[in-house]
């Protein structure tokens, strides 16, 4: 029975499972049609969190669009490019840390109806696509890489929400900016795991070759050996 179970629930996914490949394409496809939607209003409302949030869903849609490239490819190969995919989620969120500071002392109170509208639309995009790929969160660091942006986004839409309220509720910018502050905390955060797990398979990858060298070296050691003691 344990077997069994194990079999079917306790192995991790792979990415040779195509109902993975179906979901990438969708995720692509919605990602890169809301930094479309929120770009627009970022600038339309002025919130900085709405920027983030838009600019996440273009390096989502980068993200999808990578793993679908290297499917089927080497451990190795995989996971060299999430390594490409932690640098620029560490990228954005180094960039939105840095927006926010702009914001801090240049910034006005943005407009909180378009922020709490999109914000929405948004979460119920990011809560889609992370239920689907929620059986793949334990797979590889370019799988893994996937499901944590993809729940780093519906975490990021629901604080952007909780953003157009405050401002909604006291009329300033502050709230806006705070969420914005934790939506690049959040990416710099996922980027050092997923960074973590991928230079871990890169070692992993690269074992067999170092532990197969030894072994040859060490034959003429025990040829000689041999004719020692048969002497």
């Amino acid at each position: 029975m344990s077997a069994t179970c194990c079999d079917s629930d306790c192995s991790s996914p792979t990415p040779a499972d195509p109902k993975y490949r179906q979901v990438l394409w969708v995720a692509l496809v919605l990602n890169a049609l809301m930094f479309g939607v929120e770009f627009g209003a970022s600038w339309l409302s002025g919130s900085v969190s709405l920027l983030a949030d838009s600019i996440d869903f273009f390096g989502d849609a980068g993200n999808y669009a990578i793993s679908l490239a290297v499917l089927g490819m080497s451990l190795a190969t995989r996971a060299k490019a999430a390594v490409f995919k932690a640098a620029c989620m560490g990228a954005f969120g180094v960039f939105v840390l840095g927006r926010s500071l702009w914001s801090v002392q240049f910034g006005v109170a943005p407009e909180a109806i378009t922020m709490g509208v999109v914000g929405f639309v948004a979460l119920a995009v990011n809560a889609s696509v992370a239920f689907m790929l929620y059986r793949f969160r334990t797979g590889d660091s370019n799988m893994r890489s996937v499901w944590i942006c993809s729940r780093n986004d519906a975490l990021g839409n629901v604080a952007v929400m909780l953003a157009a309220l405050g401002v909604f509720g006291t009329r300033t910018a502050w709230p806006d900016l705070l969420v914005a502050c934790v939506m690049g905390v959040l990416a710099l955060s996922g980027a050092l795991t997923v960074l973590k797990q991928a230079r871990s398979e890169i070692r992993e990858s690269a074992a067999p070759a170092v532990v197969g060298m030894p072994t040859s070296k060490r034959a003429p050691q025990a040829s000689r050996s041999t004719s020692t003691h048969s002497r």
